[in-house]
């Protein structure tokens, strides 16, 4: 067998997106002050005619069929210790470090704070649409969080769709190539007031203690009633201590947005963790016009709330921060330990809440999770309902939708036996078919997708080639 026959299911291990966190009890009572209520904004069909819909489910469930099950009697080490330095997209990783969602579904994830979106479209200035823009390219990484299982590798071919008429969206998503994996997405607003795409290919490395997933792809969002387009792409996420000790993820690097039409951009800095996890989780930024000038200040944590205020009253909160800092400095060293471990890194210990700045204007804050979300694999409440599959839903999605998938179905049923024979079974059939290919001299066609470039940055993409939702999947392959 050689290397373009073999498939392997690890490419998107450990990566993305990506949550949330602790916070205080006063956060808590914000979160209705910017929740928007999109239920009464984007259902279709006048109020009172049906409740919301998703697939044909009318309420969500919350909790899995099946509690995580334990990875404590598997060893990481055993199959990661051969490839330091290297690239993780050959690697087979137990399914137990699995957790029961494809990838495809991982990206639907950046859909849970759509709202911000609806917000975005609806402000008449261009600063005020950038700051809904820079919360929703945060909040579309904080369902990663504690989030360390990684997704089912989709097959090729494989898909996801996703309509919530509650909250105004629908999504759909294909695994347009194998090698290497490239996940594709659509998403648009049901009153047509976004779109919403992308391509997604992660690099992944193993570093010795910890899993690097550099990000790779275009992310696009355009407001159609502002004729405006947004491009940026997401922060590198790492997990720590994959061989020994307690798992935890960080996300750092600069996160360029671009607004095309107006040339407002807004950078955000998400911050390493640096010493004695002072930096953990925080993200800081601004927003400039086309000639440089800040405009506007950003602050907060991936994992909590983004705030923002005007430069002046920034720069003057920290010109006081910086005075009185020494001090903090002194008794934080009194009381911290040198990590002398070479075999684990020390899982920092996130400092107090974010420090809201007098004047600041709150830009979104993280949904609570589910008081079961440990035993569901950090799920959110949100991620709880993407394999939702319920009689009658088989009629109306294609045979390669991810719901359908045997071996993601068998964990979530905490069969774990059956979900790791069905997936040594699909990945056998991937192989045999890419043989029968080779044999005819074809190529695999994309269904939903098509190759090209992204029009706002020029840069290659693949591009929605329509009709999904017109749902003619008469010749859709048969990939289970």
């Amino acid at each position: 067998m050689n290397g373009e026959e073999e498939f392997f299911d690890a490419v998107t291990g450990f990566d993305s997106d990506n949550s949330s966190g602790e916070f205080s009890e006063a956060n808590q009572k914000v979160t209705g002050m910017i929740d928007l209520d999109t239920s009464k904004n984007n259902r279709i069909g006048k109020t009172g005619e049906r409740p919301p819909q998703e697939n044909g489910i009318r309420k969500h469930r919350t909790s899995l069929p099946a509690p995580m099950f334990s990875r404590s009697d598997f060893s990481v080490w055993t199959i990661l210790k051969k490839c330091v330095g290297l690239e993780l997209s050959k690697i087979t990783m137990p399914i137990a470090f699995n957790e029961p969602l494809s990838f495809l579904q991982r990206i639907t994830e950046y859909m849970e704070h759509v709202y911000l979106i609806h917000r975005a479209s609806c402000q008449p200035q261009p600063l005020e649409r950038m700051q809904s823009v820079a919360a929703f390219a945060v909040s579309a990484v904080a369902s990663q969080w504690e989030r360390t299982g990684k997704p089912f590798n989709p097959l090729l071919g494989e898909t996801y769709e996703l309509i919530r008429e509650d909250l105004g969206f629908r999504f759909i998503s294909e695994q347009v190539s194998h090698h290497p994996p490239i996940s594709a997405f659509h998403s648009e607003g049901l009153n047509h007031d976004f779109l919403f795409h992308g391509s997604i290919y992660p690099k992944l490395k193993f570093w010795g203690k910890s899993v690097e997933a550099e990000p790779r792809g275009t992310i696009t969002l355009e407001l159609l009633k502002h004729n405006e387009a947004y491009t940026w792409t997401n922060p590198t996420c790492c997990v720590h201590n994959v061989i020994i000790g307690q798992l935890w993820i960080e996300q750092y690097g600069t996160v360029e947005i671009l607004n095309h039409r107006t040339g407002h951009k807004c950078v955000l800095h998400f911050k390493p963790c640096g010493l004695f996890g002072k930096e953990l989780h925080r993200v800081e930024g601004h927003i400039q016009d086309k000639n440089k000038k800040k405009l506007f200040m950003i602050y907060g944590k991936w994992t909590e709330c983004l705030w923002g205020i005007d430069p002046t009253s920034y720069e003057c909160f920290k010109k006081q921060e910086r005075r009185g800092d020494h001090l903090r400095k002194a008794k934080l060293e009194d009381g911290s330990r040198k990590a002398e471990s070479d075999v684990a890194d020390d899982v920092p210990v996130a400092q107090e809440t974010v420090q809201v700045i007098p004047g600041s204007k709150l830009l979104w804050r993280i949904n609570t999770r589910p008081p079961n979300s440990a035993q569901m694999y950090n799920f959110t409440s949100f991620t709880v309902s993407l394999n939702e599959l319920e009689t009658g839903m088989e009629k109306t999605l294609p045979p390669t939708d991810c719901r359908l998938r045997p071996d993601i179905r068998g964990m979530e049923n905490g069969d774990m036996d059956l979900a790791s024979q069905e997936k040594e079974r699909l990945e056998e059939k991937q192989r045999e078919a890419r043989r029968e290919r080779a044999k005819e001299a074809a190529e695999w066609q994309t269904r939903w997708f098509y190759p090209g470039n992204n029009p706002y940055t020029g840069t290659p993409d693949w591009l929605y080639a329509g009709d999904y939702f017109e749902r003619n999947f008469s010749d859709c392959p048969d990939i289970y």
